[in-house]
């Protein structure tokens, strides 16, 4: 019986150790595509984004070649995954701006925060505001035009991992 007890209290503060995940929801990006000509290149990117269970709806404005993508509760989708349904569409993104929370037990050098296999870390910004709901402009190659991109690897010198492009490492600067 004793041991019975003893496997019990073991096996409930495992699942209580593992339930404390670092997590990020991002609740809302806005995307502004490149290389449009017309409404049927935005309904291309419409279609792809629309195909994420993530996704509960999609704003569109044409004159700006912004998609705002708003998702629902609890995913935990990634950017790279958003870039790649724009490039599948056939256009690039030239800015990505992420409206979201970051929730997690501890922040690497308070400025890295690891989340499942990604990596954000964040630039120009001492400590960042975990539990609050924030806006950040991913800065990686892919997010940003390829000029502007040219101007940050100079700017950012200082994070030796920001030119890598490693797909799974973002950088991100808050607005």
């Amino acid at each position: 019986m004793k041991t019975l007890h003893i496997k019990f209290i073991a096996a409930t503060l495992l699942v209580l150790l593992t339930s404390v995940n670092s997590y990020s929801q991002i609740t809302k990006a806005e995307i502004i595509a490149t290389g449009l000509t017309c409404s049927m290149c935005s309904n291309a990117i419409n279609k792809q984004l629309k195909s994420f269970t993530e996704v509960d709806s999609i704003a569109t404005d044409l004159n700006t070649n912004t998609f705002t993508v708003y998702f629902k509760k609890d995913n935990s989708l990634q950017p790279k995954v958003l870039k790649k349904a724009v490039e599948k569409a056939g256009f690039f993104v030239g800015s990505l701006v992420l409206t979201a929370k970051f929730h997690t037990p501890t922040i690497e050098d308070n400025t890295t925060l690891k989340v499942d296999d990604a990596t954000y870390t964040f630039i120009d910004i001492k400590n960042p505001v975990a539990h609050a709901e924030a806006k950040y402009r991913v800065l990686d190659k892919g997010f940003v035009t390829q000029k502007e991109y040219k101007k940050l690897v100079k700017s950012y010198s200082k994070y030796p991992g920001y030119a890598t492009e490693n797909e799974d490492d973002y950088y991100l600067k808050a607005l």
